[in-house]
C-alpha cells in the first residue's frame, strides 16, 4: 500500500469511528462526499484492501508487449542507431510496421539509458519574421557541408526552401560549395515550379563580388560600376531579385532545414543502401516529396507567385559562365589556355579577326560562343593557328627564289646588246653650250 493509500485509509477509519464528518473527510482527501461514502462502505465490507486500486499488479489491456519493447530497443541500437527519437518512431511505422507514439518511444528508450542524438537545448527567444503570403515570393538558398553518408568523406548539399510554405524546392549534392551547384538548384526551381520573384542568400563571393562597394568617389563620378558575379548576372537575365542577408539568423528557415536534414538524410541513405554522391542525388527527389508532405504548411494566399519561363529561352544558356574574348585568326579564340574555332552545321564559321564574342561554358553545354547574335558550337584545336599573311609571304618568297628565266628568254638577249648613246640634235646643242660656258669660266678664272 502506498503512502497516499495509507493516509486515505486513516481518514476513512476516522469517519467510521465518527471522529470527523463525511464533509470534513472530503475536504481533507480532496474528494467529493459521494466518493468518501463509497470508500467508507467498501472498507466496512471488504476491509482495508478496498482502498488499493483493483488494477494494481495487472498489465493494461492495451499495454505494449515485452517482445515489442525489446525489439524497439534492439532496432534503435543497431539498424537505426543514428536516428533521433522522432525520426525513429516514423521509421518504425514505415519500415517495421510498429506504430507507437513518440512518448512511448521516449519512455522505453530512456528507461534503457538511450539518449537521442539530437538533444533539445533551450533556445534564446527572438523575433521570428512573418512568412511571405505567397509561395514563390521569397526563396532562401544556401549550402551545407556535412558527413552526409555515414563513415564517408563529407561533401556539400545545396538547397532552396520556400519562405511561405517551408517546402523544399530543390536539393543538389556537389563536392564543395560552388556556383555550379547553385545553378543546378535554380534549374530545378525553374523547371519544377517556375521563376521566383526574389532569392535570399548569404554574402558568399558566389553571390557578392569582392570588389563590391570599393569604388572611389572619382570612379563613381566617371560612371564606373563594379562587375557583377556570374550568379548575379544570371539572376538578372531571369528577372530574379537577389537579396543578401547580413547574418545566418536572418535566413533562419533554411538554417533550420540543415539541422533537420543533417539528422535525417544520413539515416535514410543508410537504410536505402546509398553510398555514393550520384546515388544520393538520384534519391533526393523522392525525399523532397515525403518531406514536404510532412512539414509543409499552407500559405496565407493559395495563389503562387512563380512565373513561367518563356519557351524561347534556353535556360542552359543563362545558367552558365559568360566571359568576353577576341577572335584571333581563322574564327579562332583563346579560352583558359586552349584554342577554339567557331563551328556552324559542322563547318568552320566565318568571323572577323579582332571582333569580340562571348564564351558560354558549363558542364551541361561545354564551351559555346555567342557572336553576331548567334550561338555557335566550338571545335577544340591542338595549337594556335598561324596567320594567313605569314603563309602568303612564305609562299611568295619560295616562288621568287625558284623561278629563273630560261636560256632563250628575251631578257638574256637584251643583256648582250650595247647601250645606245645616240643623241637628238637638240641634245647636242645643249651639250656644246655647256662646254663653251665651262671653258669661258676657266679662262676668266
Amino acid at each position: 500500500m502506498t503512502q497516499k493509500e495509507i493516509s486515505r485509509l486513516r481518514v476513512i477509519n476516522q469517519t467510521i469511528d465518527k471522529i470527523i464528518t463525511v464533509r470534513e473527510a472530503a475536504e481533507l482527501l480532496g474528494l467529493s462526499e459521494r466518493q468518501v461514502i463509497r470508500l467508507k462502505g467498501g472498507v466496512l465490507k471488504d476491509g482495508p484492501a478496498f482502498i488499493i486500486h483493483k488494477n494494481r499488479g495487472r498489465k493494461p489491456k492495451h499495454a505494449l508487449s515485452d517482445e515489442i519493447g525489446t525489439k524497439i530497443v534492439e532496432l534503435k541500437q543497431t539498424k537505426y542507431q543514428e536516428a533521433n527519437f522522432m525520426h525513429f518512431s516514423e521509421l518504425l511505422e514505415e519500415h517495421e510496421n510498429i506504430n507507437v507514439s513518440y512518448s512511448t518511444i521516449y519512455r522505453i528508450l530512456t528507461k534503457e539509458g538511450i539518449k537521442s542524438p539530437k538533444k533539445h537545448r533551450k533556445r534564446k527567444s527572438h523575433h521570428r519574421r512573418k512568412r511571405k503570403p505567397q509561395k514563390g515570393m521569397l526563396v532562401q538558398i544556401d549550402a551545407s557541408p556535412h558527413e552526409w553518408i555515414i563513415g564517408d568523406k563529407s561533401f556539400t548539399l545545396h538547397g532552396a526552401i520556400d519562405d511561405a510554405t517551408g517546402e523544399i524546392l530543390a536539393l543538389f549534392f556537389a563536392p564543395n560549395e560552388c556556383m555550379e551547384g547553385y545553378f543546378e538548384v535554380i534549374r530545378q526551381i525553374v523547371n519544377n515550379h517556375g521563376i521566383p520573384i526574389s532569392i535570399y542568400s548569404d554574402r558568399h563571393t558566389i553571390f557578392v563580388s569582392p570588389n563590391s562597394g570599393k569604388l572611389s568617389i572619382e570612379e563613381q563620378l566617371e560612371g564606373k560600376t563594379v562587375n557583377f558575379t556570374q550568379f548575379e548576372r544570371a539572376m538578372g537575365e531571369l528577372g530574379i531579385n537577389v537579396i543578401k542577408a547580413n547574418s545566418p539568423q536572418a535566413k533562419g528557415r533554411i538554417e533550420k532545414l540543415w539541422d533537420t536534414l543533417q539528422s535525417r538524410l544520413p539515416v535514410e541513405f543508410k537504410i536505402h543502401g546509398i553510398d555514393t554522391m550520384k546515388a544520393a542525388n538520384a534519391f533526393l527527389s523522392q525525399f523532397i516529396v515525403a518531406y514536404n508532405e510532412k512539414f509543409g504548411v499552407e500559405p496565407e494566399n493559395p495563389e503562387h507567385a512563380f512565373r513561367t519561363l518563356d519557351s524561347n529561352i534556353n535556360l542552359d544558356y543563362i545558367l552558365c559562365v559568360k566571359e568576353e574574348r577576341t577572335i584571333i585568326e581563322g574564327s579562332v579564340f583563346s579560352y583558359k589556355g586552349k584554342y577554339y574555332q567557331l563551328i556552324k552545321n559542322g563547318k568552320k564559321a566565318p568571323a572577323m579577326p579582332k571582333a569580340k564574342l562571348t564564351v558560354l561554358s558549363s558542364s551541361k553545354i561545354g564551351v559555346k560562343a555567342f557572336y553576331a547574335d548567334v550561338i555557335y558550337d566550338t571545335l577544340l584545336l591542338d595549337e594556335r593557328p598561324k596567320k594567313e599573311s605569314l603563309k602568303l609571304s612564305k609562299e611568295k618568297t619560295v616562288k621568287q627564289t625558284i623561278v629563273k628565266p630560261s636560256a632563250d628568254h628575251p631578257w638574256r638577249h637584251a643583256q648582250k646588246k650595247k647601250p645606245n648613246y645616240a643623241y637628238e640634235e637638240t641634245d647636242r646643242e645643249i651639250v656644246e653650250m655647256l662646254n663653251q660656258l665651262f671653258n669661258s669660266t676657266r679662262a676668266w678664272a
